[in-house]
């Protein structure tokens, strides 16, 4: 993986929170919102049932951000 993905919902202050924390820390990534595109959806549902949902680089995911979910 070249850059980090986030999976998003339009309307989800967290994922909003998410976003706008990365792109302040520069940190280059995807935003991939799941009420948009039917196959990102259940790419994300593989990981949890709530937004956001974040794939490092490293391989780690994080669901939710801060402590927050969507």
């Amino acid at each position: 993986m070249s850059k980090v993905i986030i999976y998003t919902l339009r309307n989800c202050p967290t994922c909003d929170k998410a976003t706008a924390a990365l792109n302040e820390r520069r940190v280059d990534f995807e935003e991939r919102r799941v009420d948009e595109n039917a196959v990102w959806w259940d790419e994300a549902l593989n990981y949890a049932y709530t937004v956001p949902v974040i794939l490092w680089e490293n391989g780690d995911v994080e669901i939710g951000w801060e402590g927050e979910h969507g």
